[in-house]
């Protein structure tokens, strides 16, 4: 007895599989710009909130990044965070704002004032009348001559900024952030592949590369 089978059918099916997971990964690609904006604004959100944390609980370091007497607040924050999306990747950066409020005894606002306290720039202080008055140590001090602040933020303040920054990305990003919002559970159970299979056997690439897209694109992010 000779048994003869039909597998054209079955055939076409593996290759429509084939072609469906070659047009999923195609898709992905295509989708990750979309992916990485999105977790860009999810990214400087939690980098803004977590700074503003650390400044709460270590304001003699971080005291400089926001107006006076509102260390840790996020509506006196000095800062901004952006992101950008590149063929590179993803790349966040950031810069100062100019402190908009005036210090106990003084008259004008401390231009400049995140950045050099970050920078730990020296700053020189003239009088514009005859005498430059100023508190040092509880006493109030008299003087003619101009005066030079060597570290016009004090000793804990140099580089704290950065060095939070880098705590998020090096530590908290990788250990709390990812799973935190939901998205390392998202990207390791491609689940939305498995349930459009199917489909992908019978339509081939152009299922796989729809399927792909949306999968990448519409990643929830949970964090506000």
């Amino acid at each position: 007895m000779i048994v003869t089978t039909n597998t054209a059918s079955f055939e076409e099916q593996i290759n429509n599989i084939i072609k469906y997971s070659s047009g999923f990964l195609d898709g992905v690609q295509k989708g990750k710009t979309v992916f990485l904006k999105e977790l860009g604004k999810a990214t400087i959100l939690s980098m803004s909130q977590y700074v503003d944390a650390q400044a709460r609980s270590n304001p003699a370091a971080l005291h400089h990044i926001y107006e006076w007497n509102k260390t840790g607040s996020p509506s006196a924050r000095l800062f901004d965070l952006q992101y950008t999306v590149s063929n590179l990747g993803l790349s966040i950066g950031g810069t100062f704002r100019q402190s908009k409020t005036i210090k106990e005894d003084s008259k004008v606002p401390f231009y400049d004032k995140a950045r050099i306290m970050e920078k730990g720039i020296p700053v020189t202080i003239t009088p514009n009348k005859r005498v430059l008055a100023f508190k040092s140590g509880g006493e109030t001090i008299f003087t003619t001559d101009s005066v030079t602040v060597r570290n016009p933020g004090g000793n804990e303040v140099e580089g704290s900024f950065e060095d939070a920054i880098d705590e998020f990305v090096k530590f908290y990003f990788k250990q709390s952030f990812l799973k935190a919002s939901g998205i390392y559970d998202y990207i390791s159970k491609p689940t939305l592949f498995k349930k459009e299979l199917a489909a992908g056997a019978r339509l081939g690439k152009s299922k796989g590369f729809q399927t792909g897209f949306k999968w990448i694109a519409n990643v929830k992010m949970g964090v506000e």
